[in-house]
């Protein structure tokens, strides 16, 4: 190695710094030169040109490989990530090659080219085949997102089903709520309408009937079925709630319509209301549920009375097997000293009044007094006339009448305050049950008004053979012509029998 290169320069400390630079030579531009002579086996440019050389010839397989099959090659991401560094070495030897002088004895400048080739290649790599774009199409490819999987369309029912089947069982609850204990809601929340009348509107004039031995609660419900109050239980709720001790005195009693609790209270307490010498007896009343009542108004011993009936019917001028639908339902006001058998025949007396003013010739009295009877026990008011129809209906045809209330009265349960009646009642071989004897009952079971027995003289028209009520508290009723029809019908009564276990059904 020369001297020069090998020796260290020494310092001067008396140097300046100016003369450093005073001795610098112009600079020159220099335009690179191609070396073409062929590079020293083993040396640094043989071996960047070596890389360049298996680079291009990839390339040209790359290429030709693409035009064979018709398509252009896709470079999998492992491909593309090592093509990276490949066409770096690739950018690097181009650069070399062109470059004048690739030892460590090339001048400065020269180095410095090469050095800004190399990390050019390096900041700016070329794929091998292609550009930049085609370098990184299948790297974005992998970037994108995939596509959101459709949903199945049968979770999607079945999400609904079960949420349509969570609403409807919560609005059958509520309706079975609401069916049961509407009544009970609507008052706890104040939506129903006042258990009691107004003051002031009290008008009319109505009798009420209180019975020996009666306390608030019967009194109530009469005073609720003479049209006094507005509601069965609101006079008794008023005593409860008033604490009130008062006794009630059997009699007849003078009161007004839509009375409320406290006026009602204060007129059955008033002796001026009260009726001397006045009996009733009820429609739909039998003699032995109307007698004792007769007797304990007029102040007299129901033996009088029942030895009065005793008599018979001929003592009464009635053709008849029995007095039963000859007492007439009414308010009756008797003179004083009054005899029982006077009673009697002031009742029968009564019931042709009313035979007479519905047209019933005498000799059809019996008939019609017994299809009245049937009627006023089976049928509301309103009804009255399509009850009479179906009786019609089935006495033409021979067909059992099957009214329980005529199985009541000859098993002795008429009065027993329930609608159906129980297999031994129905099974009785006695002569007035009409579910095991064709025709009418041998008498009338109850006493009919005058609505009854209107109605037993002009049935309405229609094909009905059945009929049931499906409401004992509002007297709704369905008539029906076929069996199949009828079904229906119980099956709604006995509903509303579950549904109201008091209901008296």
């Amino acid at each position: 190695m020369p001297e020069r290169e090998s020796a260290s320069p020494q310092h001067d400390p008396d140097a300046r710094l100016g003369d450093l630079f005073e001795n610098l030579p112009d600079p020159s531009r220099q335009s690179p030169t191609v070396d073409n002579t062929p590079p020293a086996p083993g040396s640094r440019r043989a071996a960047r040109e070596a890389a360049t050389r298996g680079v291009r010839q990839g390339d040209e397989l790359g290429v030709a490989g693409s035009h064979e099959t018709g398509a252009p090659r896709t470079v999998p991401d492992s491909e593309a990530t090592r093509a990276v560094p490949v066409a770096a070495h690739s950018a690097v030897a181009a650069a070399a090659s062109a470059s004048p002088a690739t030892s460590s004895d090339a001048p400065a400048t020269e180095r410095h080219r090469e050095t800004d080739v190399e990390a050019d290649a390096e900041a700016a790599p070329v794929a091998r085949g292609g550009s930049l774009d085609d370098l990184f199409h299948d790297a974005h490819e992998h970037d994108k997102p995939a596509a959101p999987k459709k949903k199945r369309r049968t979770g999607c029912l079945v999400a609904l089903v079960i949420v349509l089947a969570v609403i409807g069982g919560i609005v059958a609850g509520g309706v079975w709520a609401w069916n049961t204990y509407g009544d009970k809601i609507s008052d706890a929340l104040g939506w129903g309408e006042p258990a009691d009348w107004d003051a002031g509107q009290a008008s009319g004039e109505v009798l009420v009937t209180i019975k020996d031995g009666d306390t608030g609660s019967p009194v109530s419900t009469a005073l609720f079925e003479a049209g006094v109050t507005r509601t069965e239980t609101v006079f008794y709720d008023y005593l409860v709630d008033e604490n009130v001790a008062v006794t009630f005195y059997p009699g007849i009693y003078r009161l007004q319509e839509k009375m409320t609790a406290e006026a009602a209270l204060a007129a059955l307490q008033d002796p001026a209301n009260k009726m001397e010498n006045s009996a009733s007896v009820s429609e739909g009343g039998t003699i032995e549920s109307s007698l004792p009542t007769i007797a304990e108004s007029l102040g007299m011993p129901v033996e009088d009375f029942q030895a009065a009936i005793d008599l018979g019917p001929a003592a009464y001028g009635v053709d008849a097997q029995s007095l039963e639908g000859w007492l007439f339902p009414a308010v009756y006001t008797f003179d004083p000293g009054i005899t029982p058998q006077q009673v009697i025949q002031r009742m029968v007396d009564r019931t042709r009044e009313s035979l007479d003013a519905a047209g019933v010739p005498a000799e059809d009295a019996q008939r019609v007094l017994t299809i009245a009877s049937i009627i006023q026990r089976e049928g509301a008011t309103a009804d009255f006339a399509k009850v009479a129809r179906v009786i019609e209906n089935r006495l033409d045809i021979d067909m059992k009448l099957q009214m329980d209330s005529t199985a009541q009265y000859g098993y002795g349960s008429l009065h027993e305050g329930v609608v159906s009646s129980s297999a031994e009642a129905l099974e009785d071989p006695n002569p007035w049950n009409t579910y095991v004897n064709v025709g009418l009952p041998v008498t009338p079971i109850a006493s009919p008004s005058d609505a009854a027995i209107k109605a037993a003289m002009n049935p309405a028209d229609g094909p009905w053979l059945y009929f049931v009520t499906i409401n004992l508290a509002t007297g709704e009723t369905q008539f029906s012509e076929t069996y199949e029809e009828h079904l229906q019908g119980v099956e709604k009564w006995e509903q509303w029998c579950q549904a109201n276990p008091d209901g008296g059904c």
